[in-house]
């Protein structure tokens, strides 16, 4: 992993700052378990940090639908629980809370009375295979993985983009288990975390919206592989991996300039910065923990804080 001018990573040492309280739960199976944890007993399964305009942090827990906020002081609130199994976040401008749910399809949530609303539930009259993760560009558009159970057995994992005016586009087909999803600054490159070739596509987006030459930035290796994605004010592109217990920050090269370690488990699912801030927050979902990292650089603005 060392890098053309002859340098290994600098490493980052994470520090645990809260975790799932005991009241929310014990271990327990569950349908979600069963598919995917060989019907293992857990007590939450942590996905989709972000951060709204007070500082709140919310997670999703996937197995029993439900939605926490996390005060800045590291309270636990449990804002909703519903039906479904709720994955990434990406929060409106307005404040609304957009997430992909690998049951119910793109849905939102009020983040005053934790109210759900449907927004997209299929294309065309067929089911999504089980959305992961999402994202808003400047424009308002929402860029989503449809993940389901692909992977190299069957590379059929789809991107799609959804206008605000309710214009679909599917982007890629061909994806085994794309996974976290994240534009770069100029918004001319989409990059995708496909966990299940243990890769980061890295895809031009073309002036009438299409993508094209598509290639691989960077191949890991694992039992899981990259989940969610976040880029820093320098674009360069931290990702969570999922079996490796850390996150690699990458640059424009595909290179590894930092690894960001975990001091417990091993599943880093996902990450985001504080807005304007150097910490990155990320969510190890085998232990029930938010980590947090002191990064040399500051994220990106997102379309939330626009």
């Amino acid at each position: 992993m060392w890098n053309l001018d002859n340098t290994p990573p600098a490493i980052i040492e994470a520090e645990v700052w809260s975790s799932v309280p005991p009241e929310f739960g014990q271990p327990r199976p569950s349908d979600w378990s069963t598919a995917n944890k060989f019907g293992d007993a857990v007590a939450s399964f942590l996905e989709g940090p972000s951060f709204d305009r007070q500082g709140n942090l919310y997670v999703t827990d996937i197995p029993f639908g439900r939605i926490f906020r996390i005060s800045p002081a590291g309270a636990w609130h449990l804002v909703t629980q519903y039906d479904g199994w709720p994955n990434g976040i990406a929060i409106h401008k307005d404040g609304r809370l957009f997430i992909a749910d690998y049951r119910r399809g793109l849905i939102c949530m009020d983040p005053v009375n934790g109210a759900i609303t449907p927004l997209l539930a299929h294309r065309n009259s067929e089911s999504f295979k089980g959305l992961n993760d999402l994202t808003f560009d400047a424009q308002g558009q929402i860029y989503f993985t449809d993940q389901g159970q692909t992977g190299l057995h069957d590379p059929t994992g789809r991107v799609y983009r959804l206008d605000p005016d309710a214009r679909l586009t599917c982007l890629l087909a061909n994806a085994p288990s794309p996974n976290g999803i994240a534009l770069d600054a100029e918004e001319r490159t989409l990059f995708v975390a496909v966990t299940r070739a243990n890769q980061v596509w890295r895809s031009p987006l073309m002036g009438d919206g299409s993508l094209s030459k598509v290639g691989a930035l960077r191949t890991f290796f694992g039992l899981s592989g990259p989940d969610g994605m976040a880029l820093d004010k320098d674009n360069n592109l931290v990702v969570a991996h999922a079996s490796l217990g850390c996150a690699f920050v990458l640059n424009h090269r595909g290179e590894v300039t930092h690894i960001v370690k975990s001091p417990t488990g091993s599943t880093i699912t996902s990450l985001a910065f504080a807005p304007g801030e150097h910490w990155l927050y990320l969510t190890e979902s085998t232990s029930g923990s938010v980590l947090r990292a002191r990064m040399p650089k500051p994220g990106r603005p997102l379309f939330s804080h626009a």
